[in-house]
């Protein structure tokens, strides 16, 4: 039977092995999927450990998504633009890495959520890992703008530089901010920490939609104060992560599973946990 593998460390807490499993069995696919902690300095061992030993594929998160890139002898489009893999296939000799975080965001954006993205003024909190697997999506959908916010305004700067080509995006701390955006996507880590990203807070009280990449049984520091402010539509990152995982699927399987089925069991799962 084909075997895949989450790797991350720490790895215990991923939701993949319960989603994919559920992808296995509407889709009618006989396979295995499994989490393993790799140690942070034996990553690229440990794949291709799981490799030998048959395993098709695997999904990547943190903190490896950047060596998965460089342990891919292949990758796609996407991948080469956000500088990080999570989603390897093992095909032969070759081992082809690809980035479905940006599609999987877009995806429960457009589809789940309803929200357009065409033409509308767009903030995105944070320039790390999580960003870059967004920017070229969120560009691809033809905002009106991308604003790139983040505490070390360079960083922004430069990540608005490197993807200028693909759209019109600019960089700003998040001092200089102004309260004229249609959605407000939430990229950093602060949420894992309960903390909160230094933004203005007119910026949420305008904003008609907040969306945070972290998810949990309960809204997020983020989201929680983003409804204070009297933002009406506010979602978290649990679509996302299901919809990437679809993509993944589909990489690797040749086949779409419905996500709504399985976003409904998780989030009923993480209420009742």
């Amino acid at each position: 039977m084909d075997t895949y593998a989450v790797f991350g460390h720490p790895v215990a807490h991923s939701k993949s092995p319960f989603i994919h499993a559920a992808f296995a069995r509407q889709t009618g696919q006989a396979l295995i999927y499994t989490a393993i902690e790799a140690p942070r300095e034996g990553f690229a061992n440990a794949v291709m450990q799981f490799r030998a030993r048959g395993g098709k594929g695997a999904n990547v998160t943190v903190p490896f998504k950047e060596e998965a890139y460089r342990l891919a002898t292949a990758a796609s489009e996407r991948a080469r633009l956000a500088q990080a893999v999570n989603t390897l296939r093992f095909d032969g000799a070759e081992i082809y890495g690809d980035n479905t975080d940006g599609a999987g965001l877009v995806r429960d954006l457009t589809v789940n959520l309803g929200v357009p993205l065409a033409g509308s003024r767009i903030l995105l909190l944070g320039a790390g890992g999580a960003a870059r697997g967004a920017i070229p999506a969120l560009l691809a959908q033809n905002p009106a703008r991308l604003t790139l916010a983040n505490r070390t305004v360079q960083r922004a700067a430069d990540l608005a530089c490197e993807f200028g080509a693909l759209g019109l995006v600019s960089a700003s701390g998040f001092d200089t901010l102004a309260p004229d955006y249609d959605l407000v996507i939430n990229a950093t880590s602060a949420s894992l920490a309960g903390d909160l990203p230094p933004l203005p807070e007119s910026v949420l009280a305008a904003a008609p939609f907040a969306y945070d990449m972290m998810y949990g049984a309960a809204e997020t520091p983020f989201l929680a104060l983003a409804g204070k402010l009297g933002c009406a539509r506010r979602a978290d990152g649990l679509g996302m992560l299901v919809e990437q995982a679809a993509e993944a699927f589909l990489l690797w399987r040749g086949v779409r599973p419905q996500t709504q089925p399985v976003l409904a069991a998780l989030r009923q799962q993480l209420q009742h946990a």
